[in-house]
């Protein structure tokens, strides 16, 4: 299936989840842990008239064997009576066929695909094959990596089962650098996404961008600003005692205070993306800028070698650094570079060398 195909036929459906006047908010603990834990929770998100999907971690993927990895099926019951109590509509995660049997049976409104396991095309398939031809919504969180593809490919496979009702979580990414985040957003990425599939609703998972309460407000008002369908919060009755990823959750509350405080109509949505687009350059730049000035550090490095080990004469030197220039010049030519811009940067570049050496060597 074309990409271009998938967008027609989001085009065409109807999704349940997308947001009419304002965005959809998704909101529950962490991890489910006790039906009382979960009670008191989705109780104080029902005052929240805001809110209305629950959602808890029932199976926990965990980088480490020894942690927390979720109650399992019985933390379903639990959402059940989250669901008949409160009449809010449940949402959780599911890794693998026996997932989706045991959500569906307990009839959990909402499934979700976990960041780490739409990498994974054997897993993300083998779900996709569980809930052929039964009408749920499915929303699917971005790749751990920025990897569009793969995040194309996962709503191709959900599509090719029959299920319409399709959308994403954007959740973050692991970079080089995430600071100040827990998963840095790469807003451009998700750009892209909305570029090829405009018709697909996007929700900002701002908890795992974010890692921290501080930053909840800004990446939350971001989202907004850049036309997102809704957001999804982790909120829990007592986050202190939470047992995974306590620092990143509110109390029902504070959840209250966050929605209250933002301006959910949002910017200019082309303005917000014009700045997003910038941040993400300046970025890439100052990383480009470091890497210039590791690659200059180890090339001062291996010339310092070479000419303390060389052999020959200056005039054999200086035929191959013509050489060396010429194949440069001919990159920047294929690269569409300012040649005497390279020329001169190069030329810079050797000439620092051969101030500290009595000869220069064909690299300097």
């Amino acid at each position: 299936m074309s990409t271009k195909t998938l967008s027609m036929k989001l085009a065409a459906g109807t999704n349940k989840l997308a947001k009419t006047t304002a965005p959809v908010v998704i909101a529950g603990p962490c991890s489910a842990e006790s039906e009382e834990q979960m009670l008191q929770t989705a109780l104080g998100l029902k005052k929240l008239q805001s809110v209305s999907i629950f959602r808890a971690g029932i199976w926990k993927p965990r980088t480490r064997p020894g942690s927390f990895q979720g109650v399992g099926t019985v933390g379903l019951e639990w959402l059940r009576t989250v669901k008949q109590e409160t009449g809010l509509r449940t949402a959780c995660e599911v890794a693998n066929a026996d997932h989706v049997a045991e959500a569906l049976k307990h009839e959990v409104d909402i499934l979700l695909i976990g960041a780490h396991t739409t990498v994974n095309s054997f897993l993300v398939q083998e779900i996709a094959d569980a809930v052929k031809g039964v009408d749920i919504p499915v929303l699917v969180k971005n790749p751990v990596s920025p990897d569009l593809l793969l995040w194309i490919g996962a709503l191709e496979r959900f599509n090719n089962s029959g299920i319409s009702d399709l959308g994403v979580i954007h959740r973050g990414f692991s970079t080089i650098d995430n600071a100040p985040y827990r998963n840095h957003p790469k807003w451009d990425h998700v750009a892209e996404l909305k570029s090829q599939l405009p018709d697909l609703p996007v929700y900002c998972d701002a908890s795992h961008i974010a890692g921290r309460r501080s930053l909840l407000r800004p990446v939350s008002q971001r989202a907004i600003d850049l036309g997102y369908d809704g957001l999804m919060v982790e909120t829990h009755h007592n986050p202190v005692k939470a047992l995974s990823d306590p620092h990143q959750q509110l109390m029902p509350p504070e959840l209250d205070m966050l929605l209250q405080a933002l301006n959910m109509q949002g910017n200019d949505p082309e303005e917000a993306r014009s700045v997003v687009l910038q941040e993400e350059w300046r970025k890439e730049i100052e990383y480009l800028d470091d890497e210039l000035m590791d690659l200059l550090a180890r090339r001062t490095a291996l010339s310092e070698k070479l000419g303390t080990n060389r052999q020959g004469n200056s005039s054999e030197a200086e035929e191959a650094w013509d050489q060396v220039l010429e194949n440069l010049l001919l990159q920047a030519n294929s690269f569409g570079m300012n040649k005497e811009f390279v020329k001169t940067v190069f030329q810079e570049v050797r000439k620092q060398y051969a101030q500290t050496h009595l000869y220069c060597d064909m690299g300097a």
